[in-house]
């Protein structure tokens, strides 16, 4: 039987989950309280928990579904990287059920040995005894690429029509440590691609790329960080602003604190209005692309 492994990074259920959740990021590696309440605090702003569960099995269910009605059906299981449900006790229940092979998808669209390594990582650790052929990225996705200008067209009509030519367009995505560039790690060239593909369908509108939610370590991360673009195109008088997350594919804390929030906050001192694009979320045709990528992979295989 052939299945699909769909995998995100996972997040607490409630504000009690926060220390374990974010002891299990950190390796369980000593880490100072403060750390600990910080996070905790930010949970507390946006509700308590983390909706990336509820909303990856969202996008799992519509993969599914769009590789049923496209005639190739397969079960789709959720995985998480650092939280309920694991990425090992997923396969193991996927074992359980029969499954001999599968699909991965991580649910997220730029590859790095940081972040999409780390999840067929995981997958190798468990050593479940299931063939996993892993989708690696899927930045340049047409379907991807059409739903984030949609979702940013839609995103454009916040604003007064007459002051749509002024908004100034960010683009954004995680940062990661700037040593992966001396690596050779794929994920900034790939960045650089998606905002490429992106920009090019949005003529006429002033396009920025910027990298948020660096973590609280000394090492440098990649550049340049969203808010200070934010605070510097402000003192050069632009005044509406509208962030797409492309890095992300649903909401949860890199979404609703750190742009939501502090982002929101920040441009709230510097007098400027600042909006954001929905989610991609289990937008049909998004999940539509990852169905059709999944349906590929499987007749490479020979698994059809």
């Amino acid at each position: 039987m052939t299945g699909v492994l769909v995998m995100a990074y996972g997040g607490p259920d409630s504000l009690d989950d926060v220390e374990p959740y974010i002891m299990d990021v950190r390796g369980h590696r000593p880490t100072a309280p403060g750390v600990i309440h910080e996070m905790r605090e930010r949970y507390a702003l946006i509700g308590g928990r983390s909706p990336i569960l509820e909303l990856t099995r969202a996008q799992a269910s519509a993969i599914e579904a769009h590789l049923q009605d496209g005639g190739t059906p397969c079960n789709a299981y959720v995985g998480m990287r650092h939280w309920h449900p694991f990425i090992r006790d997923t396969l193991r229940d996927m074992r359980e059920a029969g499954v001999q092979r599968a699909v991965g998808v991580v649910m997220a669209p730029h590859e790095s040995r940081m972040s999409v390594g780390a999840y067929y990582g995981s997958v190798s650790e468990a050593d479940s005894g299931i063939e996993v052929r892993g989708i690696r990225s899927w930045h340049l996705m047409p379907e991807y690429i059409g739903t984030i200008v949609e979702l940013i067209d839609e995103g454009l009509e916040r604003f007064p029509e007459a002051e749509r030519h002024g908004v100034e367009l960010i683009l954004t995505a995680h940062s990661l440590p700037s040593r992966i560039v001396e690596q050779g790690d794929p994920y900034p060239v790939q960045m650089a691609e998606t905002f490429g593909a992106v920009s090019r369908r949005l003529p006429g509108l002033r396009t920025h790329f910027a990298y948020q939610s660096a973590a609280m370590t000394r090492e440098p991360w990649l550049g340049p960080d969203v808010g200070e673009l934010l605070e510097d195109l402000a003192r050069q008088g632009r005044e509406r602003f509208l962030i797409a997350p492309v890095g992300f594919t649903c909401e949860h804390v890199e979404i609703l604190y750190d742009i939501d929030v502090e982002l929101k906050s920040l441009a709230d001192r510097l007098g400027v209005r600042l909006e954001r694009i929905e989610m991609m979320n289990d937008h049909p045709r998004m999940t539509g692309g990852l169905a059709r990528l999944v349906r590929e992979e499987i007749d490479r295989a020979g698994w059809s």
